[in-house]
């Protein structure tokens, strides 16, 4: 079952509450999205940790009810 987008910003809003998302639906299914975070909890982060803290947040929704997720985090 897919993730709708509203649905998909609440939680990524949950686990980065001071963070600007922006999302975009690549392919108009629920299923394949794009996110762009910015956030705080990013700094001083390498990348890969920075998407594992992104991964986290969704509690184990990839690769079910999402099924891919292009990321590009950043801190301010």
């Amino acid at each position: 079952m897919p993730i709708a987008l509203p649905d998909l910003e609440a939680i990524l809003r949950d686990g980065f509450p001071d963070a600007e998302i922006v999302i975009d639906d690549l392919a108009g299914d629920g299923d394949h999205y794009k996110a762009r975070i910015v956030s705080q909890a990013f700094a001083g982060l390498p990348r890969i940790r920075q998407h594992q803290l992104v991964y986290a947040a969704l509690k184990g929704r990839m690769g079910g009810e999402l099924h891919a997720l292009a990321l590009e985090t950043s801190a301010p």
